[in-house]
């Protein structure tokens, strides 16, 4: 709440019915991985998290096609994305305000809009607005959510509560320096 150099940010996707029960990943992705990109003028950094922008590929890996960035545009910048036309996609401002797609609708500080193809991010304050993009193929099924668990029905709900709460989600490795 302070402000500082970094965002954490857990990320959990939503998986087809047919890969739900897939055992559980960790993805430990390091600075380091990243892919650093930048828009045409040059006044936008973009961290490729995930998936594909254009030619570029990100570390992160997902069952269903996705595209998961985080981009800091300077005053003035305009980004304008080359997704797949099939996705759908959003976008989630961590820090700063700007506008989104061609009617220039309004995107405040801890808000999300959702993206049409072709439309761009704009900020157009003093100040540098930072944003989290996500895409993906639409999954088109059933979705039963509590918490953090998105399933397709309130029984599986059910089900993976009670997993969770007998400690049968597996386990993260610890790192060892």
């Amino acid at each position: 709440m302070n402000g500082g150099i970094l965002h954490g940010v857990q990320l959990w996707v939503n998986l087809p019915a047919k890969e739900k029960m897939t055992a559980a990943k960790y993805q430990d992705i390091t600075p380091d991985s990243v892919k650093i990109l930048t828009n045409r003028d040059g006044d936008a950094i973009i961290r490729l998290i995930a998936g594909n922008l254009g030619e570029h590929k990100g570390p992160g890996v997902t069952f269903t096609p996705i595209t998961y960035l985080h981009a800091t545009l300077m005053p003035g910048a305009q980004m304008v994305l080359p997704w797949r036309t099939d996705f759908s996609a959003m976008v989630y401002s961590l820090d700063g305000t700007g506008f989104v797609g061609g009617d220039r609708a309004p995107l405040g500080e801890n808000e999300l809009a959702i993206l049409d193809y072709g439309d761009a991010i704009v900020n157009s304050k003093a100040k540098n607005l930072d944003v989290l993009v996500l895409g993906g193929l639409p999954i088109r099924e059933p979705i039963s959510h509590y918490g953090p668990f998105v399933m397709n029905t309130r029984e599986e709900i059910l089900v993976a509560m009670e997993d969770y709460q007998k400690g049968r989600m597996g386990q993260i490795p610890a790192t060892h320096f």
